[in-house]
């Protein structure tokens, strides 16, 4: 019999960490961070940054902005209200004056705030613990997980071992403390973990051993966050659209199966919208003058902030006043009047028109690439292509001969909007359709295919390199879709999910913007586009966790299973046999 009582669901993001045992009505949710104290004296204080990111900084930045910020503007101008007037825009100057003449008003000498006491010396601290830090401490601050994967980089804390060290150190934490489950007793529970759409299975690996060896589960099971969001919202099929802090991830899943051909992975999320609406507020003469990115205390005002005046809906216009409370520690509580404009409108939208976060030379979008192989693993997809027989390669390579020939017929067609969806729908087709030949080149009698692969790298390269909003990216994933049968149902149910595009208005926002740019074949044929912002009126940030909790329940998973035995003597074998989705 399941027990989920002793089945622990457990969903990193970028930001927070979700867990909890699967019978617990909700989870709990932990800021995914740590703060480890300096070996030695006189150490130099590293942080990851939060707000921040690469590529912002550059000469083309600030015009590409403008530019972003000019279509954003064209497009709330050209979509009426729903008087059917036309929208006034707030004229900034306007604002900026008023704006800059306000002056913080003191309203407790105590801000009732604290930073962490540290006067024990403790070798590291976890989440809130971890966030609240004294910068004057000599502790490092990481975030493991930035943008859906691990947080490699070249400085302290930044190599694959470290990570792991500190996602092993963060989960142990989170189970003894807020799920209160001792260590010793770890081998009597069992653990869901959720993993992105687009994964890296090195990664996955290293993860299980660390949930099996390390911290001491009985057994395991991974799973897709797009389908247990399915699971989680009730859903059989969807286009799981999943907007977190640092990316977003598009997916359509069929009958609990996420479709490989439709997943899509962005770089932008909802720390993005935030550091997009400081920069709209330092245009509009922001009176909260000594704010800084790479100030913890104010990313946590900034966030906030954004939370509370962005929005999504057309019909809130013109100029508004507000107020805001800065309470931070070791300083007076102030409080500072703010008069906005369209900048609460402008900044959700971003998502949009992702030109407008000015992030130049990093890459945006990605999709599923094929495995590298594995040397623990030697029945792969590497292994099935060299014993495959000569007549099936040869099969295989007119098929995709067919489809290169297929996409450049679309290349020399004229028409900017048909062409680029051809692309994008053709980058997906030779990616996954030549992926099993890369290692195969050889054995095939072709004297052109190289030139055929070099062309299906330069299309994915050239895909990948592009900023897709977020309703071209549904419409994109949605468009690799098999059947024409499948796209009007995931055209039927776009589930939105994640925490960044919880804003006012998102689901009518959303819906007329898919409405407008599907293509004219399927106006005619679906019935109708619905958004699914909240499935029965859950908090949508959840939703994923939960369905990990109703896999923990279901009978078909106890075939899923990895026990601890099994993997000591196994290893990354047992996942291509156990794991629910295409290893």
């Amino acid at each position: 019999p399941i027990q989920s009582n002793f089945i622990v669901v457990i969903h990193p993001g970028s930001s927070t960490l979700r867990i909890g045992r699967a019978a617990d009505t909700l989870p709990v949710g932990v800021p995914h961070v740590i703060a480890r104290r300096h070996k030695q004296q006189g150490q130099i204080r590293y942080e990851d940054p939060w707000l921040h990111r690469d590529g912002l900084n550059k000469p083309e930045s600030n015009e590409q902005r403008q530019n972003g910020l000019k279509m954003v503007d064209q497009a709330i101008w050209s979509k009426k209200m729903s008087n059917g007037a036309r929208r006034i825009p707030a004229p900034p100057d306007q604002v900026r004056a008023y704006n800059k003449q306000m002056r913080s008003a003191v309203l407790d000498t105590n801000s009732g705030v604290r930073w962490t006491n540290t006067s024990h010396q403790p070798e590291f601290l976890v989440g809130e613990e971890a966030l609240y830090v004294n910068p004057s401490d000599c502790y490092n601050v990481h975030w493991p997980i930035r943008r859906g994967q691990f947080n490699l980089h070249a400085g302290p804390g930044g190599s694959l071992t470290a990570v792991l060290a500190d996602l092993e150190t963060i989960w142990t934490f989170a189970i003894q403390k807020f799920l209160e489950i001792p260590r010793k007793d770890l081998k009597y529970y069992r653990c869901i973990l959720l993993i992105p759409d687009i994964y890296n299975r090195q990664h996955v690996k290293e993860l299980i051993n660390i949930l099996l060896n390390n911290i001491g589960f009985s057994g395991a099971v991974v799973q897709q966050e797009s389908i247990c969001a399915t699971f989680g919202s009730g859903l059989s099929s969807a286009c799981v659209v999943d907007v977190g802090e640092q990316k977003t991830s598009v997916c359509c899943v069929e009958d609990g199966v996420s479709q490989r051909n439709t997943r899509l992975r962005l770089a932008y999320g909802g720390s993005d919208v935030t550091r997009c609406f400081f920069w709209l507020m330092q245009r509009s003469g922001f009176p909260y003058r000594t704010c800084q990115l790479f100030n913890r205390m104010d990313c946590l005002l900034l966030q906030q902030l954004k939370e509370t005046f962005c929005h999504l809906d057309q019909d809130i216009s013109g100029i508004q006043d507000h107020e805001f409370k800065v309470r931070q520690p070791d300083s007076p509580a102030l409080l500072f009047q703010l008069r906005q404009g369209d900048e609460k409108l402008q900044a959700p939208m971003a998502l949009f028109y992702p030109t407008t976060f000015g992030i130049v030379g990093q890459k945006i979008t990605s999709l599923q690439h094929r495995s590298h192989g594995d040397s623990e693993d030697p029945y792969d997809e590497h292994y099935l292509v060299a014993t495959q027989s000569k007549q099936e390669q040869a099969a295989k390579a007119i098929a995709e001969r067919k489809a290169l020939a297929k996409y450049a017929g679309f290349e020399g067609e004229s028409g900017i909007q048909n062409t680029d969806s051809a692309e994008k729908s053709h980058s997906h087709e030779l990616e996954l359709g030549m992926s099993q030949h890369d290692c195969l080149l050889g054995g095939i009698d072709s004297e052109d295919l190289p030139a055929a692969l070099m062309a299906r790298k330069t299309t994915v390269s050239q895909f990948e390199g592009k900023a897709l909003g977020l309703d071209k990216s549904i419409l994109h994933s949605i468009d690799c879709c098999g059947s024409d049968e499948t796209k009007k149902k995931m055209y039927s149910s776009i589930l939105v999910v994640g925490g960044g595009l919880m804003f006012h208005g998102t689901q009518e926002f959303l819906q007329h913007r898919i409405l407008n740019k599907m293509p004219p074949s399927f106006r005619r044929i679906v019935e109708n586009v619905e958004v699914i912002t909240r499935p029965k009126d859950m908090d949508p940030r959840l939703i994923a966790w939960k369905g990990g909790a109703v896999l923990a329940c279901l009978d078909t998973t106890q075939e899923l299973w990895v026990h601890q035995r099994e993997w000591q003597r196994f290893g990354v074998r047992m996942l291509r046999e156990r794991a629910p989705f295409v290893w």
